[in-house]
C-alpha cells in the first residue's frame, strides 16, 4: 500500500509531505494525495483549483504571495520538474510563530510536496533551469484579495540558498510587513 508521511516543520500546521514510491521493472507508482489520509491528519481535503508555473531560469523567485480574508488559500505545492526552495511565512494573527518561516527543497525526483495552511505567505526560488511547479489550491483565486510581502523583508530573515537573479517588478516591490 502506498504511504504518505506528514513531516512537521518548526511551524505548527506546516508539513513536508513525503511519499512511498513503489518501484518495479515498469518504473514506479506512488500515491501523492489521499483525501482520507489528509482528512484524518486534520488537513484540507478540498482543492477546487490547480495551477502550474514554468520557470526557464535558475534563480527565478516567485512570491511571497497570499490571499486575504475571507478567502485565504491553503496550498499543496509540488515541483514536477527540477528543484525549488519553497518557503512559507506564518502571517496568522494569533499564531505564536507569527512572522516565522520554514523552507523545504521540493524535488521532482523525490516527488515530495509542501502543505501550506491558510494564513501563510508563499514563495519559491528555482534551483535549476526549466522548473515546473504544480499547486493544488484550497480556495479559488480572487484577484482583489491577492496580496504579497517582500521576499527579503528583514522581519522574516529568510535564509534563501542564494539571491534571486530574476524577480517580477510586482514581487520585488511588495511592502515589508507591518509589525
Amino acid at each position: 500500500m502506498a504511504v504518505l508521511r506528514f513531516v512537521p516543520t518548526k511551524i505548527g500546521g506546516l508539513f513536508e509531505v513525503e511519499i512511498d514510491a513503489r518501484r518495479d521493472e515498469r518504473g514506479l507508482f506512488a500515491r501523492t494525495y489521499d483525501a482520507a489520509t489528509f482528512g484524518s491528519a486534520g488537513l484540507v481535503t478540498n482543492w477546487p483549483q490547480c495551477n502550474t508555473s514554468f520557470n526557464e531560469r535558475r534563480g527565478t523567485l516567485r512570491g511571497l504571495h497570499y490571499q486575504a480574508e475571507p478567502h485565504p488559500e491553503p496550498k499543496l505545492v509540488r515541483c514536477t520538474r527540477g528543484r525549488i526552495f519553497d518557503v512559507a511565512v506564518d502571517l496568522r494573527l494569533q499564531s505564536p510563530t507569527r512572522y516565522q518561516w520554514a523552507g523545504v527543497e521540493l524535488n521532482a525526483d523525490h516527488r515530495n510536496a509542501f502543505y501550506i495552511p491558510a494564513g501563510f505567505a508563499h514563495g519559491f526560488l528555482t534551483l535549476e533551469e526549466d522548473v515546473e511547479v504544480f499547486y493544488q489550491m484550497g480556495a479559488n483565486y480572487v484577484a482583489e484579495l491577492a496580496r504579497g510581502v517582500r521576499w527579503n523583508d528583514p522581519a522574516f530573515a529568510i535564509t534563501w540558498p542564494f539571491s534571486p537573479s530574476f524577480i517580477s517588478a510586482r514581487d520585488a516591490n511588495y511592502p515589508d510587513v507591518t509589525l
